[in-house]
């Protein structure tokens, strides 16, 4: 059976740039049924408080909540979820908690000031923000890091209180989730979710407190109430889909190129994985571990798909070529996975995150290694 593969592209193909375009075009859809269902919502929870948010959490999560004080968590029950994890998996996000503090402890702006050649002293005053917005998907979906990633640089800046809003359908509460926000020193944490969660917090209910900047990554209708609430509170980004791309001379094993490829293709459909090598041999053997590979990766249809209809094996002329057409792409993470691969960073001017060297995995960067996993998408790293 014949996998769909990703395109081959040649930058020595006099189409080249019009094809690398069209691979790179993307445009969130705008489906007016979402902005109606969302704008009914965002308008229903402003107007009636907690008696909206009781009334969509019936609805969307098939709960039955008696009251809107029972839509609230007990900082107790985040205790127990944190002390019911296996050793292994408590470790594992306190290790994390420590690396990503530690990361942006060292990035804390600073308030300074200086005294000009006239006598007038001029400066700039940091202060944090008073109360912050966390929203996580919920359900049998775990985000951990997306908790960690986000609440524990609102502590590091001073972030008086932070608030969480994680659904919860059919009264699914993940444990892993629950222990993350233990750890990051969440204050609140309600059990509600999707663009009624983000209005309450916009602009607050007699249970939900209003916040003053909203943070998070959800769906299509998390993104839409987002996008409608901005003004009345700040957001930190409306994001796109994920992107990976690797720039590599062929000195790496094609198997762990593929495994990279895939670690950002399985986010969903709309992700993109591009490959630039300067190797036409070594971009046959990436195609061919991707082939081989890809049977046995637990998302695999989402995987086919993402590369299929998004991703690329580019071949280029050099390393130097490369690099220029990374710093157009501009994307979210790129790796560069060669021989002293210090030498090329300096060569891209434009991208999310840089990960240098063939044990520099992005799928590090996305849970452990400690800076944030909240990046610009869609070209927006320039």
């Amino acid at each position: 059976m014949n996998r769909p593969m990703p395109a081959r592209l040649d930058s020595r193909a006099p189409d080249f740039a019009a094809r690398l375009a069209a691979l790179l075009a993307y445009e969130p859809a705008q489906d007016e049924a979402i902005e109606r269902v969302v704008a009914q919502i965002v308008a229903d929870v402003r107007k009636r408080g907690d008696e909206a948010l009781l009334e969509y959490t019936r609805r969307f999560d098939r709960l039955e909540p008696t009251s809107a004080r029972a839509l609230e968590l007990p900082g107790a029950e985040l205790r127990r979820a944190l002390d019911s994890l296996a050793p292994a998996d408590r470790d594992a996000l306190q290790a994390a908690a420590a690396r990503i503090r530690g990361y942006h402890e060292r990035q804390l702006a600073h308030s300074w000031s200086y005294v000009d050649d006239d006598g007038t002293r001029l400066g700039q005053r940091i202060s944090p923000i008073d109360r912050v917005g966390l929203y996580v998907p919920g359900g049998k979906a775990a985000y951990p890091s997306s908790v960690l990633m986000n609440a524990l640089p609102a502590r590091v800046a001073g972030v008086r209180e932070l608030v969480m809003v994680v659904p919860t359908p059919d009264g699914v509460r993940n444990p892993m989730v629950l222990a993350a926000a233990c750890i990051a020193g969440v204050d609140r944490v309600f059990t509600i979710g999707g663009a009624q969660a983000v209005a309450a917090l916009a602009w607050g209910t007699a249970t939900v407190p209003a916040v003053d900047k909203i943070v998070g990554p959800g769906n299509a209708y998390v993104a839409e109430a987002k996008r409608r609430v901005f003004g009345t509170v700040g957001i930190d980004m409306i994001a796109g889909p994920s992107e990976i791309l690797v720039l590599c001379d062929g000195s790496t094993d094609p198997d762990w190129i593929a495994a990279d490829l895939f670690s950002q293709a399985e986010h969903d459909e709309m992700a993109q994985a591009i490959l630039l090598t300067p190797d036409a041999g070594f971009a046959d053997r990436v195609a061919g571990s991707i082939a081989r590979l890809l049977p046995s990766m637990p998302r695999r249809e989402i995987i086919e798909r993402s590369l299929a209809d998004r991703g690329a094996i580019v071949v280029v002329r050099s390393m130097e070529e490369a690099c220029e057409i990374a710093t157009t792409i501009a994307a979210e993470h790129v790796e560069i996975s060669a021989r002293d691969a210090g030498r090329w960073v300096d060569r891209i001017r434009h991208a999310g995150a840089i990960f240098l060297g063939p044990w520099s995995s992005e799928s590090l960067g996305d849970y452990c290694a400690g800076p944030n996993h909240v990046l610009p998408t869609m070209r927006t790293a320039r």
